[in-house]
């Protein structure tokens, strides 16, 4: 084991008790690996997620006795709606049923459809191309930049045609995209950014909370996420025109709120739309869980940090960076970059055997969303067919490459944000997992 990984580990050798815990932690990476039969550095499980506390309880129980479950303006949604826009600094929220739900109805009220072109990174979610192709409009792909896994926002201005009605960044692992550069792309064109925040729960960029600084921003509350109702979503927004075409849209064409009944009243706000509302059970829940969603953030900011450090250690090993500027990382996940030649050609598969192995669960993250088959079955559909060309398909396809985001998703790897959310020994087990993998990758791989 490296020396100096060793000492960031437990602490140095300055007393008796660090230098025990730095020769057990030596001892621990030299042994014989768990994937061929010896001890894991750790057995205990990480925390599980969601957390779980009394006032979750109180919020859906009095929600279940008031018999007003269903949204209604004025009542518990509307009161999250009030204190997320607050605590991110917008001036305008709307909840949704979901993540994929607000950003089908952000670009909804952004009027995209039929043979519009919608800029997207391929690493990211599919919901943020499902959202695009529910208008009907064609998702084009940006590569990505490898060293923060964000889309590269140098590459995205020659991606623009006269058929470019959106750029829809995602803030993928709650870490930030270049928005400095994408919303001066924006300006230069005329072009709307809708920001995808699905995973940047409190994320800033220059102190300002990721989600308010394009057009449009959206975020999710599944099950997985830093705050979480099991379902749901937000739509947030500084313009109220805006925020009245959204609250109609993802109302059957009637807004909820005093803004767009007065905006819907005034200048014929009515649309085609559907039922996208949050229910109040959820809306509950997202008030109570939203009471430590700040003290969690802390904990996994220091917890990411300290891991960075003891990472960066480790050859072959490469966290992913931010820019200097995002001011705020949620790490709803912890993605690392996995070099094999590093590792005497132990595959990334194999990698995350011995990991698990390890008592250390990870993902190899991502495929590249751009070459799905679902795409091409989507552009074959009778309703894609009667919009777009064969020949449009096909210059898509030509346009649509991305071989820099093919080289990631080969080298990936994550680690969930709950596990971020235990102690300082929880983090130094994982380096230390890592460590004793690289230490015996030869005999793995043999093995």
């Amino acid at each position: 084991m490296n020396p100096a990984l060793t000492r960031r580990l437990f602490l140095g050798t300055a007393t008796a008790a660090a230098a025990r815990s730095a020769a057990k932690a030596s001892s621990k990476v030299t042994a014989k690996p768990a994937i061929l039969g010896g001890e894991p550095i750790r057995r205990k499980p990480f925390p599980k997620w969601p957390v779980i506390e009394d006032n979750d309880e109180a919020a859906i129980l009095n929600t279940l006795r008031s018999k007003m479950w269903y949204r209604k303006r004025g009542n518990v949604v509307s009161e999250f709606e009030q204190s997320w826009k607050k605590r991110l600094g917008a001036k305008h929220c709307l909840a949704t049923s979901s993540g994929t739900s607000a950003l089908i109805t952000a670009l909804a009220a952004l009027d995209i459809g039929p043979k519009d072109e919608v800029i997207v990174p391929p690493y990211t979610f599919i919901a943020t191309v499902n959202a695009v192709l529910m208008h009907y409009a064609m998702p084009v792909f940006v590569d990505t930049d490898p060293e923060t896994l964000q889309i590269d926002a140098g590459k995205i201005e020659a991606a623009i045609t006269p058929r470019t009605r959106c750029i829809l960044p995602v803030h993928i692992g709650g870490s930030a995209a270049d928005m400095d550069q994408i919303l001066a792309i924006g300006r230069k064109h005329g072009i709307p950014v809708l920001e995808d925040a699905c995973q940047a729960h409190l994320s800033e960029w220059r102190g300002r909370k990721l989600g308010t600084l394009g057009d449009l921003g959206c975020f999710s509350f599944q099950a997985s996420k830093n705050l979480n109702s099991g379902e749901g979503g937000a739509v947030m927004t500084n313009d109220p025109k805006l925020h009245a075409r959204a609250d109609a849209f993802h109302n059957n064409s009637s807004g909820l709120t005093e803004s767009s009944k007065s905006f819907e009243s005034g200048e014929g706000m009515r649309v085609h739309g559907c039922n996208l509302r949050l229910t109040e059970f959820q809306g509950a829940l997202l008030l109570s869980q939203m009471e430590r969603i700040e003290a969690q953030a802390r904990v996994r900011t220091s917890n990411a940090q300290h891991l960075t450090g003891l990472l960066n250690e480790i050859p072959g090993i490469s966290p992913a960076q931010m820019y200097e500027v995002c001011t705020r990382n949620a790490y709803h996940l912890y993605m690392f970059r996995y070099d094999a030649a590093q590792f005497g050609g132990l595959s990334r598969a194999r990698f995350l055997a011995a990991l698990k192995a390890e008592g250390v669960p990870s993902s190899d993250g991502y495929r590249p969303l751009n070459k799905d088959p679902f795409l091409r079955n989507t552009f074959s559909s009778r309703g894609f067919r009667a919009i777009y060309s064969p020949r449009d398909i096909e210059q898509w396809e030509e346009r649509n490459r991305c071989p820099r985001n093919d080289q990631l998703c080969e080298e990936a790897v994550w680690l969930g944000q709950s596990m971020l959310l235990g102690s300082r020994d929880d983090t130094e087990q994982i380096a230390a997992a890592v460590a004793k993998i690289h230490k015996h990758a030869g005999a793995i791989r043999q093995g």
